[in-house]
């Protein structure tokens, strides 16, 4: 059983694959956690579960280990918990009142306040394969009055003693998402958050924690992915009594809110999880958990093509149909008409917002683009931007009462739009109803759902009584109710996450989009790093990377149309690019390798990921990846530059059977037949040469020795 508890140790434990999590009561009814880590045998460990007293400056040691506790009495650490009840007491005093256990692997664990009636349920689910837990709370108000939420977290993790705590987390800004980084953690408070309506580029919510030797093939990391695509906040904090305790949530910054008697607030999911083989082993494990639980269907993502940055906002009916053409010759199976369709939107500075089609861009409607890409053998798909709109249009001329602004100020406006209050139920039934309008006219199969705008200036104008009260909540609450409710009535449409490239990709809204735009950045170089990066959380099932111009338009440099479709293959594959300007031998290469990419796509989305070389520490990258049948692998190597002449490097690989025999294909070369245990501990030969180069490297296992 994934869960049990032992009424001798008054010890719960949540047992995976490879790994136990051990928590318990203690003597003063404190829920206490303990361990967790390699598998233990748990009725051994009951002496652990015991109160801590070191003076009366740290009277209760014991409260910085606590599973889920509130602000009160002598507890320091960054609370999970901070109420104000209605006769002005800020004290939380939760004590231990029971527990459930559903289906072998659901836990509920109840606790309440000592004085107030005030519960909390704690939340645990056991995915034992991926060796991870779900855990959120469900805060419930049975008072007659209502309770102020000052700060609420999804979960608290606790890191037990470590020589040293080395924290990996993701930073970045616009075009330069998902950068790794690493910080050794000193006593203290270390902060990851967004404060900007949004998940955010600056950072993500992940971390990875290990004593600073793990790597990719070895050593035992700890993890965790929030998923809440609003403000959130994960605070890391070391304590002087040596252990790390993690608390993640909804952030509080300008988000207390009130809940109604009767009424209750559920966090969203904060997922964690243990690995004692290293962060490639971590990475594979969030990956599988999210095609298997999070996402919303397990199809492959399709070859797509976006004609953006060939038209831009020139968006003519007879453009896009002679760009749909060259796209149906490489292979592709979804256009997609990005901004510039609508209204009077021939720039940035106008129509957004008015969701009509531009009468004399398309003077019949979609329709007659639609039919041609049908014709031509492709599925259509649309760009939107639902949650902005330009001052300059007749939604705001009509409501100007619908975006956020305090009545004293002159809203701020970025990409020359302001941002609509999703949270007003008026706002959330217009776009509702408009999306609902436009996919019921037209038969499309996909939306790339864009938000080019952080929140600024949070108020409701006119004033309304407690208009503030958890305005940052219902923006995220209403996006995600659009989003499963549009899922629902057109189920054959796909979605995109977009936010002005990677700003809003965590495990909350992966719930409802099938894929995800992570990086408004193209150049393929530059897309390797930030490709890593993220997939150190995130599954390459829903990384969409785009083929591009060359010389790229944000840093000039020039690359080979194989590299660029090489770095782009390793999730799904778009091509961005102008293609009406590309001479006949490169549509013939694009087309190969389009070709090729449907081959080995089922290995790329549902297969393992093994990070073979980074650009990290290395002049050379490469990536593996193994099929689920484990009867395939694609290797992808880079090369940065070639420096001191011919020095011989291999490639040592992962994932493959020893014991087996592979054919190995490589571009330009015979097939050679090697053993596992040779390319696994022996490697292949490294033969690029010069800047810039790349291999696909294909390996199909021929038979058992």
């Amino acid at each position: 059983m994934p869960i049990s508890y032992s009424e001798r140790t008054n010890l719960f434990e949540i047992r995976t694959d490879n790994s136990s999590y051990l928590f318990g009561i203690n003597s003063k009814g404190t829920v206490q956690h303990v361990y967790w880590g390699n598998p233990v045998a748990a009725e051994d460990c009951g002496d652990l579960l015991k109160g801590k007293h070191h003076s009366s400056f740290d009277a209760d040691v014991d409260r910085e280990t606590e599973e889920y506790g509130g602000w009160g009495g002598c507890n320091y650490a960054e609370p999970a918990l901070k109420a104000t009840f209605a006769d002005g007491v800020r004290d939380l005093k939760l004590k231990y009142e029971g527990y459930e256990i559903f289906d072998a692997n659901e836990l509920i664990v109840h606790l309440a306040d000592e004085h107030y009636s005030l519960r909390v349920e704690m939340h645990y689910k056991a995915i034992p394969e991926f060796d991870l837990i779900e855990r959120h709370v469900k805060v419930v108000n049975e008072e007659v009055e209502p309770i102020r939420i000052e700060q609420v977290m999804a979960a608290v993790w606790t890191v037990q003693r470590l020589p040293d705590y080395r924290l990996t987390h993701v930073t970045g800004r616009w075009a330069g998402e998902y950068q790794l980084r690493t910080n050794v953690l000193s006593e203290g408070k270390k902060v990851l958050e967004s404060r900007r309506g949004f998940t955010g580029p600056h950072s993500n919510p992940w971390f990875a924690m290990d004593d600073g030797k793990a790597d990719e093939t070895s050593g035992k990391v700890w993890f965790g992915a929030l998923g809440w695509s609003g403000n959130w906040k994960i605070v890391l904090e070391k304590t002087t009594f040596g252990h790390v305790r993690v608390v993640g949530g909804v952030n509080d910054f300008d988000g207390s809110f009130l809940i109604a008697p009767g009424q209750a607030y559920e966090s969203p999911v904060f997922v964690g999880g243990f690995s004692s083989a290293g962060f490639g082993e971590m990475s594979r494990n969030l990956h599988g958990y999210q095609r298997k639980y999070v996402l919303p269907s397990g199809k492959d993502r399709k070859v797509l093509y976006n004609s953006w940055e060939a038209t831009e906002f020139a968006v003519t009916v007879q453009g896009q149909k002679e760009l749909a053409k060259q796209a149906a010759k490489l292979g592709v199976e979804r256009f997609v008409v990005d901004d510039g369709w609508f209204g009077q939107r021939n720039s940035d500075r106008a129509g957004l917002g008015d969701w009509q089609v531009n009468p004399e861009k398309f003077p019949g409607g979609l329709q007659e683009l639609i039919d041609e890409v049908k014709c031509l053998g492709m599925e259509f798909g649309l760009w939107v931007e639902p949650e902005s709109v330009n001052p300059d249009s007749e939604l705001y001329r009509n409501h100007p009462d619908w975006v956020y602004q305090f009545p004293t100020r002159v809203g701020t406006q970025l990409r020359n739009q302001l941002l609509l209050n999703l949270g007003l139920p008026e706002v959330k039934k217009f776009v509702l109803d408009f999306m609902t309008k436009l996919l019921s006219s037209y038969e499309i199969s996909f939306i790339k759902w864009d938000m080019n705008r952080t929140v600024t200036e949070p108020g409701i104008s006119p004033r309304q009584e407690n208009a503030g009260e958890g305005i940052w909540l219902k923006h995220v609450e209403h996006l995600y109710e659009i989003w499963a409710e549009l899922r629902a009535r057109f189920p054959r449409v796909e979605f995109e996450t977009c936010a002005g490239g990677g700003a809003r990709i965590d495990l909350g809204i992966l719930r409802y989009a099938d894929q995800a735009w992570i990086s408004d950045n193209t150049d393929a170089r530059d897309r390797l790093t930030i490709q890593e990066g993220f997939s150190y959380a995130y599954s390459p099932a829903v990384m969409m990377c785009w083929v591009t111009e060359s010389p790229h338009g944000f840093n000039g440099r020039s690359l080979p149309l194989s590299y660029r479709f090489h770095s782009s293959m390793m999730g799904g594959l778009g091509i961005g690019a102008n293609i009406s300007h590309w001479p006949d031998d490169e549509m013939e290469e694009a087309k190969r390798f389009v070709e090729l990419y449907k081959e080995i796509r089922p290995t790329i989305l549902r297969g393992d990921l093994f990070r073979l070389e980074s650009f990290r520490n290395s002049n050379v990258a490469a990536y593996q990846y193994v099929s689920e049948d484990r009867q395939e692998a694609v290797v992808f190597s880079f090369l940065q530059s070639q420096h001191f002449g011919s020095e011989e490097r291999r490639l040592v690989l992962q994932g493959l059977d020893q014991e087996a025999v592979y054919e190995v294909h490589r571009d330009g070369r015979e097939s050679t037949v090697l053993r596992g245990s040779t390319l696994m501990n022996v490697g292949l030969p490294l033969v690029l040469r010069g800047d810039y180069g790349s291999e696909l490297i294909r390996l199909k296992l021929l038979s058992k020795i």
